[in-house]
């Protein structure tokens, strides 16, 4: 597989088998991802893995702890067009693909926190960043994941980005033993795609370049 498929290839999956990914697997990705680019080489990314038996755990040890307030602003508060139609297009095709209706509160509730059970994935990964870094470092952070996502579809495994964790900051952290100092950005699912599910039928759209590019 080259570059070219894996961008390709790559989706949000919201639908895992329970089939496991090695430790081994998770090592091999995480080395070569921290090759993604990082200005002045601060390498600011702090990872944390859950897998197996720590999944197990930290799933018990989740459903007895209650969200508190986002660690950010995962959107801005008054999104301006095109960007509030494109976030609310997917969103509305997601719910569409699994029988549920914009007025099926229950039914979207019940969707949203399959987030907390990363979908069914097997394994997944906290992505961290220092409390001290800016926008330049969480950019090299976001590198990082899109490394790690690309070399995950090279090796037969899909994922999903999950910035629904920053409401869970406090109870990650204590499970990982992540320091005080250090701040979550998100979660990301890891393992095979259930290929029956209909929600990982799913395409986002993109807008056409001239809407995001000009050349000058």
């Amino acid at each position: 597989m080259n570059v070219t498929e894996a961008v390709n290839r790559r989706k949000s999956v919201r639908a895992f088998l329970p089939d496991p990914v090695s430790n081994e697997t998770i090592e091999e990705l995480l080395t070569m991802a921290s090759r993604a680019p990082s200005g002045g080489n601060v390498q600011p990314w702090r990872i944390y893995v859950v897998n197996g038996e720590s999944m197990t755990r930290f799933r018990e040890f989740l459903s007895t702890r209650e969200p508190g307030a986002p660690s950010y602003d995962v959107y801005p508060p008054k999104m301006p067009e095109p960007y509030r139609s494109s976030r609310y297009k997917i969103g509305e095709d997601m719910y569409a693909s699994i029988g549920v209706t914009r007025d099926d509160k229950a039914g979207r509730f019940e969707q949203f926190a399959k987030n907390l059970d990363f979908f069914g994935a097997p394994a997944a990964i906290f992505c961290f960043v220092d409390r001290i870094m800016g926008p330049p470092q969480w950019s090299d952070l976001g590198m990082f994941l899109q490394t790690f996502m690309l070399l995950a579809q090279e090796a037969g495994l899909d994922t999903c980005p999950q910035e629904a964790w920053c409401v869970h900051e406090a109870a990650v952290s204590e499970f990982v033993g992540a320091p005080d100092e250090q701040q979550i950005f998100c979660g990301v699912a890891l393992g095979t795609a259930d290929a029956d599910a209909l929600i990982n039928g799913v395409e986002s759209a993109r807008e056409p370049l001239d809407v995001f590019a000009r050349f000058v």
